[in-house]
Formats: structure tokens, C-alpha cells, sequence
């Protein structure tokens, strides 16, 4: 699957990235296929550069607002986001679920990770509490944890991170789950947090300005 995005190379160049950063096609010139091998380096590096969770965040959070810069496509962005959570971070399963009212539950967005529960109910499980109480969960050990929903059993922790329009109307959430015990915590919760108002404003402009909810 390709992702066409102005990345935070020159911008008189655009990239192409190709999941596994393939050969680039036939046709492109040489700068074009040198902002392809800096964008895929950096995507790879983040993660081996730095075990200091709060420098990772600093370094993707500017590149998912640039990733996500222009693009009207509000899954293929969240789709993205949660490429570079996973490729930065190494968590077991990132992903979103978002709100169907029809049937008052959350229901599986794009993620990256083992296959997953399709539909959580409203107030069920950690995703279903974060909805409900409208703020973030971060528990320690899921098994541990009342009504937790135990899509794997190799999930140990995991925080889930409401989403809200501006009318502080929850739209989803973000979930991270980890296969160690005690992954998360308020320094994951406070970026995420910053993270997720992002979300809630691509969720404006590519959702509610275009009247598709």
C-alpha cells in the first residue's frame, strides 16, 4: 500500500513510501529516489536512536502532523498514525475504534497488530471505560483489570485514549496494548493525549466539514 505525503524532507520533493520500502518504480529521478531512502531511514532509526519515550514522541509527533498534512482521507490517516506508533514504539497492537451510534458501540478502525475484536460494547472492557468516563486508562496488567476484554492473551498492558470533537464529543479512541507488563504510563498518557487532539482535528476537517456523519 503506498503512502504519498509531504514529509519533513525538502518540499520541493515528494516521497514515496513503500510498506517494506521496496525498489522505488521505474521513471523517478535521483533526488526523488534520495528523499525516499532519508524518509524511510528516519521512519526506521526513530526507534533504535532512542529508549527515552519522551524524545520519540518529540521527534513523531511533527512528523505525524506533516504525514497527515492535506491528506482529506481521515482512515488513511489514522491508518498512518498508527504505522508510525507501531514502527516507533514496537507496542503489540496500536490501533483505533470508533464510535457507531446506531448500536452504541465502538467498532474497529485501522490498527497495526494481530487481528482484534471487531465491537466493543459502550462501557465494556478498557476501551469501552475510556469512552464512557472520557478520559484515558492506563492499567498496569490487563489481567488484572476488571472486565477486561482479552482479545490475546499476549496483551499484558495497555492505555486507551478517549477522542473528541470540539463539542467534546467523544468520536472513538486510541488503543495501545503492549506484551510487557507495566508499559505504559503518564508520560505515554500526557503525548497521546496531545496525539489524540490531533486526531479530533483531522476528524473535523476531513469528517464533520464534509458532512459524512
Amino acid at each position: 500500500m503506498d503512502m504519498i505525503r509531504n514529509l519533513p524532507c525538502p518540499t520541493v520533493f515528494r516521497c514515496r513510501l513503500k510498506a517494506g520500502f521496496r525498489r522505488p518504480a521505474a521513471g523517478w529521478n535521483i533526488m526523488s529516489v534520495i528523499c525516499y531512502l532519508i524518509c524511510g531511514a528516519v521512519m526506521h532509526t526513530i526507534r533504535i536512536a532512542s529508549s527515552d519515550k519522551t524524545s520519540v514522541y518529540r521527534k513523531i509527533l511533527p512528523q505525524i502532523e506533516s504525514l497527515t498534512n492535506g491528506e482529506p482521507c481521515f482512515t488513511a490517516n489514522l491508518a498512518n498514525i498508527a504505522a508510525v506508533l507501531k514502527e516507533a514504539f514496537g507496542w503489540f497492537w496500536v490501533g483505533f475504534y470508533l464510535v457507531e451510534r446506531a448500536s452504541n458501540e465502538l467498532v474497529l478502525g485501522p490498527f497495526q497488530g494481530p487481528a482484534a475484536c471487531t465491537r466493543i460494547p459502550h462501557g465494556r472492557g478498557v476501551c469501552g471505560q475510556a469512552w464512557a468516563g472520557g478520559k484515558a486508562v492506563v492499567v498496569e496488567d490487563v489481567n488484572r483489570h476488571p472486565d477486561h476484554i482479552a482479545c490475546s492473551s499476549l496483551s499484558q498492558s495497555e492505555i486507551v485514549i478517549p477522542l473528541f470533537d470540539r463539542n467534546r464529543r467523544c468520536f472513538g479512541v486510541l488503543d495501545a496494548d503492549s506484551d510487557r507488563l507495566a508499559q505504559f504510563d503518564e508520560t505515554d498518557a500526557r503525548y497521546l493525549n496531545q496525539l489524540a487532539e490531533l486526531v479530533g482535528r483531522l476528524y473535523e476537517r476531513d469528517i464533520l466539514s464534509a458532512g459524512t456523519v
